[in-house]
């Protein structure tokens, strides 16, 4: 009977692992908007970053960009949650000093110039809940027009005589944003 019991109780355990890794071995998969991120310096054997931005890239995907960054409102800098801006130091942005921490990047598209929002709320989907009186700093930059077009949403760093400029770029649609080092 001590047999039997032992039997089943080892039986039933091992049932019970084989369910548990079954399960376990699910994921989702790929996202459409996938995250990336990218970093000032950009070479991962520096450990020395200023500046980092995580975001999901979207993908036109014969769409127009104005259909996906409406012009004239609150746009997330890309897909899925807002992008997240990761300073490492002290830096300006329009004259406002941004203390090394944590942020939200956010930017208002329009056809000449964009508006491009540093705030301080965190873990924000989207854009829909924005809110204007968490802004840390706000800068308007001019919309340039590039060579080739961008499927994705993309954002890459340079190298500035007093700090870093942040491109962002999409169809071929351009923009730039100084952040200055203190």
């Amino acid at each position: 009977m001590k047999t039997t019991k032992l039997i089943t109780t080892m039986a039933f355990a091992f049932m019970m692992l084989l369910s548990f890794n079954a399960e376990a071995q699910k994921f989702s998969g790929i996202d459409k908007s996938p995250m990336d991120a990218a970093s000032f310096p950009s070479d991962y054997k520096m450990s020395d970053k200023l500046i980092k931005v995580v975001y999901s890239r979207p993908q036109l995907k014969g769409r127009d960009v104005n259909t996906l960054a409406k012009p004239g409102e609150v746009w997330r800098l890309g897909a899925n949650e807002a992008a997240e801006l990761h300073l490492y130091t002290d830096m300006e942005l329009n004259g406002k000093e941004i203390d090394p921490g944590t942020y939200t990047m956010y930017a208002i598209p329009g056809e000449k110039e964009w508006t491009v929002i540093v705030n301080k709320d965190l873990n924000v989907w989207g854009s829909y809940f924005y809110k204007e009186d968490n802004d840390v700093a706000r800068i308007t930059v001019p919309v340039t027009e590039g060579d080739e077009s961008l499927e994705a949403f993309s954002i890459a760093f340079e190298k500035a005589d007093d700090g870093v400029h942040m491109h962002m770029g999409w169809g071929t649609t351009r923009v730039a944003v100084p952040f200055k080092k203190d």
